[in-house]
Parts: C-alpha cells; structure tokens; sequence
C-alpha cells in the first residue's frame, strides 16, 4: 500500500505441516519466518522493516521471545510496540504484526 507492506497477525504455524511450533522461541522462530516469506514475495525484507507489533501470551516470556527477535533484527531493528494479551488464536503464545517498506 503505497510503498508499504502490512503483515497482520502471524503467528508460529508451519505453513507446510499445518501445526503450531511448541515453546515461545519455536513459535517466534515460525512467526518470523512466516513474516519473511510473505515479505520477500512482496519485494521486501525484514530489513526494511520499520514497526512491529508483539503479542504475548505470559509477559514473563519476553526475554525468551526478544532472543529469537534479535537474530531476526540484527542491523537497526524496527520500532517494536510489546503488549500483553489473555489470549490468541489457536492457542499460539505469540503474534507479530509487521510494517515494511515495500520499494
């Protein structure tokens, strides 16, 4: 959208086997490749990332999550917003949502 790629709400499903990653490192892992596939189709990438929304489960796994974010987001990380949620859909511990340029 006008030089913009919105990615809403990945979560950590293998897209090939139809199944949630276990752990919220396996499910950040999935999510951020799932992110990066679905960027790199639009002509992006995770380094032209500008903002990210994280949705967790249990606050408590944010350092967890945030080791897996930052070998994702290694160069100028985007903007991240992290908010707590009682739940997500298919029982996943984590959601991103991504904004990206799309040159």
């Amino acid at each position: 959208a006008r030089g913009f790629c919105f990615v809403a709400g990945e979560k950590g499903i293998n897209p090939r086997t139809g199944q949630m990653a276990s752990g919220i490192q396996n499910q950040t892992r999935q999510t951020l490749e799932n992110i990066r596939v679905i960027l790199e189709a639009a002509g992006s990438s995770l380094d032209q990332a500008v903002a990210t929304t994280v949705y967790l489960v249990d606050i408590e796994d944010f350092a967890l999550m945030n080791e897996v974010y930052a070998e994702y987001f290694t160069v100028d990380p985007p903007g991240r917003t992290t908010v707590a949620v009682s739940a997500l859909p298919a029982g996943a511990l984590v959601e991103i949502q991504c904004t990206a340029l799309a040159p």
